[in-house]
């Protein structure tokens, strides 16, 4: 195992120590998704290594929560300054093992430090954290309402974005009051421990934020554990489901941020050459690895047919390639597994009755790698698999429409409610978008802008509850009332 491998990963960090695997066979390789080769081994934590995690967060959670919000910010801030002071390296590790790009790369770095700066503003918001008192029709009484931290925070999330959803989760945590025992991707953890490194170094109490190992079987230890309090998951529905499940038997309060099948409408009046950048970017940044990727593309017949010449000559110059290649515009899937399965899907849609339109071009570098070439499907039917489930990789399906009414009806005929995009320079149709769609987040004539204050988070199938912005922070705090009598016995 070692002999093929330059690192090896601890099966858990517990407050603030490195703690190896039982058993040391227990883990699993770490490929370079760009060559394919091996390049370290992940140990697994095993149930007792996730019950000393959770114990210690439970342990160190009453000296954290009773700190100030203020100094709670300043720790966060130190985590982004760190952050930033690490960009280089942080950066290298995720072209590494994911093989994004170097500009997608630098991109999650700034998105991680923007979150940390954000949760570090609001601690310094006192009103954010401080009582209410509220009119009630008794005079003999008064009321108050103010927030607690819930507790122990269980953070799961993906491999498609490392580093950002786990910024988006530890942050708000941390502001809130909450421990946590976070558990990375089995595919991209590297970078998870090297932050979990800056939030030690930045000050956070031992025993504040842990961290474990392992795949769906440890995230499962985790969420079932009596003394977590709390779990934020971002991942599939499928998963997704079972985590809900593993919350109900003690009543954990939850935040799923999970699927999406989006949709990009261009309107006759839209700008095309403005319209193909939302389309390549929407279907194909990360390799379409985004639960907010809109591989549904719905044009207005007027523009059909210039539209679609204009995206395949973008998709046709993409350059697919490792993160080293100048100009690189896309990279690799995660894994070999995931090139299958989306592969496989896109198989099965073809089986189905959907045409490919047109295709990109790999480059000769990416012959060792996990590449797949991006792909648009013409006019699919509405029941093709690909025009209704989540692909996860670069395939893309265009649609045309007539009327207003017909695109909004193409756009919320899905399960999922994520984002959408819309194109369009007419400002009454975008208000009328914006109402329409079943959305969590609805950008017009913009590239997929997150920023910290905007909450996250969708409807349906897409998932419960909001990350980012403030809503971010009262999803790790519980909302409690007082109510208090005027007697002199409390003067």
């Amino acid at each position: 195992m070692t002999n093929h491998t330059s690192f090896v990963l601890p099966a858990a960090t517990i407050a603030g120590m490195r703690v190896d695997a039982s058993n040391r066979e227990a883990g699993n390789a770490i490929h370079n998704a760009s060559t394919g080769e091996i390049i370290g081994w992940q140990e697994h934590a095993d149930a007792a290594q996730v019950d000393a995690a959770v114990r210690a967060a439970h342990g160190a959670l009453d000296a954290w929560r009773n700190q100030p919000p203020v100094a709670r910010g300043k720790v966060l801030r130190r985590i982004a300054e760190l952050l930033a002071a690490n960009r280089a390296q942080l950066s290298s590790m995720q072209q590494q093992v994911s093989g994004k790009p170097p500009l997608e790369a630098d991109t999650d770095v700034s998105d991680a430090i923007a979150t940390f700066d954000y949760y570090a503003d609001l601690c310094a918001d006192a009103s954010l954290f401080a009582a209410d008192t509220l009119a009630l029709p008794d005079d003999t009484v008064t009321g108050e309402r103010h927030y607690e931290a819930v507790g122990v925070a269980a953070l799961i999330v993906p491999w498609n974005f490392p580093m950002v959803t786990t910024a988006w989760k530890i942050a708000p945590a941390l502001a809130a009051g909450c421990t946590a025992v976070l558990k990375p991707s089995e595919f991209t953890s590297p970078v998870e421990h090297r932050l979990a490194e800056i939030v030690t170094a930045a000050g956070v109490p031992d025993g504040v934020v842990n961290l474990v190992n392992g795949g769906g079987e440890v995230g499962a230890l985790l969420a079932a554990h009596p003394l977590v309090d709390k779990i934020s998951f971002t991942g599939s529905t499928a998963v997704g489901r079972k985590v809900m499940q593993a919350a109900a038997q003690d009543m954990k309060r939850l935040t799923l941020e999970l699927g999406g099948k989006s949709a990009l409408i261009v309107r006759a009046d839209a700008d095309i050459e403005h319209a193909v950048a939302l389309a390549v970017g929407g279907a194909f940044t990360n390799a379409g690895q985004m639960c907010s990727a809109t591989s549904r593309i719905i044009v207005h017949d007027d523009v059909y047919r210039k539209f679609v010449a204009a995206f395949e000559a973008a998709v046709r110059a993409l350059v697919v390639a490792p993160p080293h290649i100048g100009n690189v515009a896309m990279g690799p899937l995660v894994s070999r597994a995931q090139r299958e399965r989306v592969q496989a899907l896109l198989e099965q849609g073809i089986a189905g009755g959907a045409a490919i339109a047109f295709s990109g071009a790999l480059e000769n570098a990416c012959a060792e790698g996990f590449f797949m070439a991006p792909v648009v499907i013409a006019e699919p039917d509405t029941a093709n698999v690909l025009w209704t489930e989540e692909v996860f990789g670069p395939v893309a399906c265009v649609k045309s429409f007539r009327t207003d009414d017909e695109a909004i009806a193409l756009a919320n005929d899905t399960r999922y409610g994520l984002v959408a995009t819309v194109a369009t320079r007419d400002e009454d149709a975008a208000r009328r978008y914006r109402r329409a769609l079943r959305a969590g987040l609805v950008w017009i004539n913009t590239p997929q802008l997150i920023f910290p204050q905007v909450c996250w988070g969708g409807l349906g199938l897409s998932g419960i509850g909001r990350e980012l912005g403030v809503a971010g922070l009262r999803s790790y705090q519980e909302l409690r009332h007082a109510i208090v009598s005027r007697g002199s016995d409390l003067a």
